[in-house]
């Protein structure tokens, strides 16, 4: 494989337990067990103490690394409306919602293995290195809880952006992550929307093929920009609230799961 791409090494994530009280959004049970890490809702943007605690469960079950998904504070919007705030308030919103679900982890003898902002905030953060800084910083506060305690945290972003720049300065270990069933701009910025439209499983596969095998994001136009030159491992996200959310995630662990093995990987 010398003279061709190694593929990239990959998982799959999927952000999950956003529903709230008697109201569910997403097949959490039949999507936990497609996946390798999920991104569990921490109540401002959706869930609450009984499906956070259930969502926990779940994860448990099903052998599947648990990560923060902390939000805007705006359960009326999703989470998908952007808003102003400082650094340092930003940083505490995210410490209230990570501190929330880490009490339900250590209830059920689990560890916090990685924070991923949610919605209009994770494009904020993408592209403002003060608000990246703080809530990246948030990752260390947390320490504690790791997965790997000779890791740390993690937080899961965006190659290629101000998330990245921030985990190196900090010394916080970085996922990179790029999403299966949302579009990207001709510039490479994610087009994150309120609502996610039905995206063809050919589609999805062969964005996935792109990805994995020659290390590039397919745009909005079939332009192939690179992921970045610093990424080797990629986390794949696949929404709970996409139509065909199975369907898709389904179609993204075959991929990556023939890819992974071919390269030697597992």
């Amino acid at each position: 494989m010398s003279e061709r791409l190694r593929p990239l090494r990959a998982t799959v994530n999927c952000d999950m337990g956003e529903g709230f009280s008697l109201y569910t959004i997403g097949d959490d049970e039949s999507l936990m067990k497609t996946i390798h890490l999920a991104n569990i809702a921490c109540g401002f943007h959706a869930s609450d103490f009984s499906v956070m605690n259930k969502t926990v469960v779940l994860a448990k079950v099903n052998n599947v690394l648990v990560g923060a998904h902390p939000s805007l504070p705006d359960l009326q919007g999703f989470g998908r409306r952007e808003m102003a705030i400082e650094p340092d308030e930003l940083a505490c919103c995210f410490i209230y919602q990570v501190g929330a679900l880490d009490g339900f982890l250590k209830r059920h003898g689990l560890p916090l293995n990685h924070i991923k902002p949610h919605g209009a905030v994770y494009g904020q953060t993408a592209r403002n290195f003060d608000l990246a800084r703080a809530v990246v910083g948030v990752a260390k506060v947390f320490n504690g809880s790791a997965a790997q305690p000779d890791r740390g945290v993690a937080f899961m972003g965006l190659a290629g952006t101000a998330h990245e720049q921030a985990a190196e300065e900090l010394g916080v270990p970085f996922i990179a992550e790029w999403f299966a069933d949302l579009d990207y701009s001709d510039e490479g910025r994610l087009l994150i929307t309120k609502k996610h439209d039905p995206v063809p499983t050919g589609v999805v596969q062969q964005r996935v093929k792109n990805l994995l095998d020659l290390h590039v994001v397919t745009t909005v136009s079939g332009k192939l920009l690179p992921i970045g030159p610093n990424v080797s491992e990629v986390s794949i996200c696949c929404h709970s609230d996409t139509p065909g959310a199975i369907e898709i995630a389904l179609v993204v662990k075959a991929l990556v799961d023939q890819s992974n093995k071919a390269a030697g990987y597992v």
